[in-house]
């Protein structure tokens, strides 16, 4: 259940990956400014913005999306494609906008730690409109190749209409920020790394320690994988689409697209950039975005050997449609029915939208309710698939704001609610169907924890069946079976994992 895309938009140029952490600072920068709390006064608490100033739209839209993230929990990726539109930006100017809003929320760990030692106080004492403006003015010096003078000045002119009187403060900080590239400050800042491996990395990849903890734990414990993983995590994500069995053919909308055939999936096509949204094979239901890990985990609940009828197909946790379209449109060929559950009004909506034509029933509902509702009947169902509601730590690509919000008390609530929905999916299934757990995040607690206590307790037996021969001959790095997790350092998608159990 991941949310849309990242508004996949041309780097700009002369620009590099948010990853390479090679700093081109200003080594002629100031001293360190003085230590009393100039607070910036502009905190817009009421929630108004800023108004708009007529030069560099692009630094603007960008704080406003960064702000936006902080000061209303919204996502980037939904609120930053508004924003680009509403300014009228495009091309190189809306990609530079992009690259600022999402790098700058990748990274904001150790922008703060870095602003911290720069401004010598907690990033926590500066204004909120300021700091966000320092964030993307670090972001500037240590990431991109702006020139320093040039990523001062105009942050400094940003400051000037979001926090007039910390103008100064800014310059100085920004200034002290530029004798450094990330390197050198990663190595002032961070932990040591042979006496905090987790600390260390957590600093100089912008992850909370407990997620890259988490990260190093489901890799076995190995530091160096881990860190492959954080890098890659920190890279803007490709955009991937799934071109709709029956609908179209994936080398021809490459072919329409100018995209590429995916590696794996035989239905993903790789996108260059560009707005996906408008295309027309998924403006005319052809093809959804959907990243390639989604699509081989939905594909390989459809393609694992069945005995018996074939006819009825569940999506327990539907919202926001992007597997039950896939599962719809191979239901289509098959002569088979999908019925899809979502239990918030909104995204049933969206499954209804992203199902629209094919062989499916969306049920506003929820799915624990198997066997207590009569469209939900126990025993009826053929294949079940529980993508189930999680952490989404392994799409912190798309959703870098995620990584900061999350904490290790969301798992309780989830995890206990992921063993019900799969409790409830095994008592769907008929005796000797098929039940796929899928979830977008590689946390062990959420995985191999979350499956077995599930099949445990769910009162009817059921067995796992090794998902490895399910997924296109040839990946690499699905380990020892029964369950498989998909890596983005490995396979170039999401962290899904999956897990397929029979009823018996």
């Amino acid at each position: 259940m991941t949310g849309p895309a990242e508004s996949p938009r041309q780097a700009p140029a002369g620009g590099r990956g948010s990853a390479d952490r090679r700093g081109g600072a200003d080594r002629r920068g100031g001293g360190r400014p003085s230590g009393g709390d100039r607070r910036g006064g502009g905190d817009r608490r009421d929630g108004r913005r800023p108004a708009r100033p007529v030069a560099d739209l692009p630094r603007h839209v960008a704080y406003e999306a960064v702000a936006a993230v902080h000061r209303d929990d919204a996502y980037a990726n939904l609120v930053l494609p508004a924003m680009l539109r509403d300014a009228g930006l495009t091309g190189r100017d809306a990609a530079f906008a992009t690259e600022l809003t999402y790098g700058t929320l990748r990274h904001t760990g150790t922008l703060d730690a870095i602003l911290g030692a720069a401004a010598g106080r907690d990033v926590a004492r500066i204004d909120p409109p300021v700091r966000d403006a320092l964030r993307l003015g670090a972001y500037q010096l240590l990431h991109t190749r702006v020139p320093p003078h040039a990523a001062v000045s105009s942050t400094v002119d940003l400051v000037r209409a979001v926090g007039p009187g910390a103008t100064g403060f800014a310059n100085a900080v920004l200034r002290e920020v530029a004798t450094g590239d990330v390197d050198t400050w990663v190595a002032k800042l961070a932990p040591d790394a042979e006496a905090d491996p987790i600390g260390h990395l957590a600093l100089a990849y912008s992850h909370p320690q407990w997620i890259v903890r988490a990260f190093a734990e489901a890799l076995g414990g190995d530091l160096g994988e881990t860190t492959r993983l954080l890098i890659e995590d920190n890279e803007r994500p490709p955009v991937h689409l799934c071109a709709r069995p029956g609908r179209a053919d994936a080398a021809e909308l490459a072919d329409e697209v100018g995209g590429a055939p995916g590696a794996f999936s035989p239905y993903a096509v790789y996108l260059p950039g560009g707005a996906p949204g408008d295309l027309r094979a998924v403006t005319e239901g052809r093809a959804h975005v959907q990243d390639e890990g989604s699509q081989l985990v939905a594909n390989a609940l459809a393609d694992a050997p069945l005995d018996g009828p074939d006819a009825h197909w569940l999506d327990l946790c539907a919202g926001p449609g992007g597997k039950s379209g896939l599962l719809g449109a191979l239901a289509a060929q098959r002569g088979a029915e999908l019925t899809a559950v979502e239990v918030a009004e909104h995204r049933a909506r969206l499954v209804a939208q992203a199902t629209r034509g094919l062989p499916v029933t969306v049920l506003n509902t929820d799915g624990r309710t198997v066997g207590g509702d009569p469209q939900l009947p126990e025993g009826h169902f053929d294949r079940v698939l529980v993508d189930a509601p999680c952490t989404g730590l392994g799409a912190l690509r798309r959703r870098p704001e995620s990584r900061w919000r999350r904490q290790p008390s969301d798992l309780p609530p989830l995890t206990r609610l992921q063993r019900e929905l799969l409790s409830a999916a095994l008592r769907a299934a008929r005796p000797g169907g098929l039940v796929a757990y899928v979830t977008c995040s590689p946390h062990i607690v959420e995985t191999h924890v979350t499956v077995t206590e599930a099949a445990r307790r769910a009162g009817v037996p059921a067995d796992f069946v090794d998902a490895r021969p399910l997924l296109p001959a040839g990946m690499p790095g699905l380990g020892d079976g029964p369950s498989v997790q998909l890596w983005p350092h490995r396979h170039g998608t999401d962290a899904m994992f999956l897990a397929v159990l029979r009823r018996g």
